[in-house]
C-alpha cells in the first residue's frame, strides 16, 4: 500500500538536518559604562557565541576567536550546562579555557534568579575582576537583546 501523496518524506525532515549556513556577522557586544557606580570600566553583554537555536545560527569558532581578538579576559556563563547542549555549544566552557580566557560558570536556569548567596558570590567575583582592570564579559542566551 502507498502513503497519500499529501504525506511526503519531506514533511518529516527535521529542521537539525536542513544545511542552514552559520552567521557571518561579527558577534555583537554591548558596552555598558559602570561610571554610575564610580568604576571607570565597562561591563560587556553578549549572546552566546556558537548558538545554533531556532532562527540563531553562530559558528563557535568564530565568536571564540572574535572574543578573544576583542581582548576579553573573563567571561561570566549564566547558561546551565542543559542550555549549553540545547544550544548546540556543549564544550563552550572548555573552549574558552583553550583560548586562555577565564570562565566564571554560574548556572542559573532560563527565567530564574540566584539564591542571595550566589548573587553575593557573582557580585563579588565580578568586583575583583573590574577592579583589576580586566576586560569582562557577561553572557546569557541572547545577551542584552534578551
Amino acid at each position: 500500500m502507498k502513503p497519500p501523496s499529501s504525506l511526503q518524506t519531506s514533511e518529516f525532515d527535521s529542521s537539525d538536518e536542513e544545511p542552514i549556513e552559520d552567521e557571518q556577522t561579527p558577534i555583537q557586544i554591548s558596552w555598558l559604562p559602570l561610571s554610575r557606580v564610580n568604576c571607570s570600566q565597562f561591563l560587556g553583554l553578549c549572546a552566546l557565541p556558537g548558538c545554533k537555536f531556532k532562527d540563531i545560527r553562530r559558528n563557535i569558532q568564530k565568536d571564540t576567536e572574535e572574543l578573544k581578538n576583542y581582548g576579553i579576559q573573563d567571561i561570566f556563563v549564566f547558561c546551565t550546562r542543559g542550555e549549553l547542549s540545547k544550544y548546540r555549544v556543549p564544550n563552550l566552557l572548555n573552549l574558552y579555557q583553550q583560548h586562555g580566557i577565564i570562565t566564571h560558570h554560574h548556572p542559573i536556569p532560563d527565567g530564574g534568579t540566584p539564591d542571595i548567596a550566589s548573587c553575593c558570590e557573582i557580585m563579588e567575583a565580578l568586583a575583583v575582576c573590574l577592579k583589576n582592570n580586566r576586560k569582562t564579559l557577561i553572557q546569557a542566551f541572547k545577551g542584552a537583546l534578551g
